[in-house]
């Protein structure tokens, strides 16, 4: 059975109480001893030589006090992981050596560290496709990264005071509680990851933050602030132009995310239909085109990649990081036009998506029929409704809203050129 010991290298200057030495653990398996090193450095002072552990005695200072007793607990929290591997290695009733304690204890450090595990996840995810979740992982790490000042903490060491530290730190900085809430279902998901892989014990550490979805500020517009966006007049302004035009057709496509414009291709256009495949979902749809949609294509030199609309325009640009850009350009621009129309909402392409749902909603489409027009996933409340629904269902409803600003449905093929 092997055994684990704490030990303190004491400073070369062994008569200056206050010299800064090292704790290391020493691991003895089969009379063989090997060293782990650790990062935690204390004063010879504050050593007790005959307990080997941190001694608190003397006028240590408050700020300092805290400090050991931090190091103490991430002592207990080490020796806890080092006898976890004992036991996994004792367990497969195979012979090992201390190399191979010391070996499985820095591999589990580098794996199941906070920051390690969450860059994992998020590279996984990427690797697969879903790009978007990924971004999302590598925000939260990002966030969590600031709230701890670029310190890392491994993933059996968080606890439900750490969440709820995380959670003030988030609305400190002036986030909304759907913001907290959104990195802690990520992190919550990353955790969950971690007690699946038996890798820790769950500690239920979300208990006492909230991971709800509160009610938004409304970001719909009305049809009729739609049709003065529509009508504005920007020739002037190439690049609040572009930005209007983008939005009146997100708009007009049922709402399409920025991300599914980008990379539409020109073969999906055919016979006056465009059939895509959704990146969030993988559902595939079909929106009619319109004469409207064909004139805004029509304004700008036809795109010398696949990609059938002026967004990534360059065969060395069409890339993830392009494309957000390209989309927070859009955004920045639109903002600029919102003090035009008398409005406060902020003008961005997902405010398209949302004035689309509503004004379905506002000329009596079932909820049904939205939810599949805009390609969501089925949920638990709407799955009874969606059954196989014909298209001219969807594209008669996308009629009637494009009917209210003014489009007019083409009356023969509208192909890309």
């Amino acid at each position: 059975m092997a055994s684990i010991k704490v030990k303190f290298r004491r400073s070369s200057a062994n008569s200056n109480p206050n010299a800064e030495g090292t704790i290391y653990y020493q691991v003895i398996h089969d009379r063989k001893v090997r060293q782990l090193r650790t990062s935690y450095r204390i004063t010879n002072s504050e050593w007790d030589e005959r307990r080997h552990t941190l001694s608190f005695a003397g006028r240590t200072s408050a700020d300092r006090t805290r400090v050991l007793h931090e190091i103490k607990r991430k002592m207990r929290s080490d020796i806890e992981r080092i006898h976890k591997i004992v036991k996994r290695l004792d367990d497969l009733d195979y012979p090992y050596s201390s190399d191979d304690i010391v070996d499985n204890y820095r591999e589990y450090c580098r794996e199941y560290s906070l920051f390690n595990f969450i860059g994992s996840v998020s590279r996984k995810l990427n690797d697969r496709g879903k790009t978007r979740t990924s971004g999302t992982y590598n925000a939260t790490l990002n966030s969590f990264k600031r709230f701890r000042g670029d310190v890392d903490i491994m993933l059996d060491d968080i606890d439900s005071e750490i969440i709820e530290a995380y959670e003030a730190f988030l609305i400190g900085s002036g986030v909304t509680y759907n913001t907290s809430s959104f990195y802690m279902r990520i992190l919550r998901a990353t955790y969950n990851r971690a007690v699946d892989s038996e890798a820790i014990i769950d500690r239920r550490p979300f208990r006492h933050v909230y991971t709800g979805i509160d009610r938004t500020i409304k970001r719909a517009l009305p049809v009729e602030t739609i049709r003065r966006l529509k009508d504005l007049d920007l020739s002037g302004r190439p690049n609040l132009d572009y930005a209007r035009d983008m939005f009146i057709l997100s708009f007009a496509l049922r709402g399409m995310s920025f991300i599914d414009m980008a990379y539409l291709r020109k073969s999906d256009l055919s016979n006056g239909y465009l059939t895509y495949t959704r990146r969030k979902t993988g559902r595939r749809l079909t929106i009619q085109w319109t004469k409207e949609m064909q004139e805004i294509l029509q304004k700008y030199p036809e795109n010398p990649t696949p990609y059938l609309l002026p967004i990534l325009n360059s065969p060395k640009s069409c890339t993830v990081n392009t494309y957000r850009t390209i989309s927070a350009r859009i955004n920045r621009n639109l903002k600029h036009i919102s003090p035009e129309l008398g409005i406060t909402i902020p003008l961005t392409l997902y405010v398209a998506r949302h004035s689309w749902a509503s004004a379905a909603r506002k000329i009596g489409v079932p909820i049904s029929v939205i939810s599949e027009g805009m390609g969501h996933e089925n949920e638990s409340t709407t799955r009874i409704y969606l059954a196989s629904l014909d298209t001219s269902a969807i594209d008669n409803a996308n009629m009637m809203i494009l009917k209210s600003i003014g489009e007019r449905s083409c009356t023969q093929s509208c192909n890309a050129r």
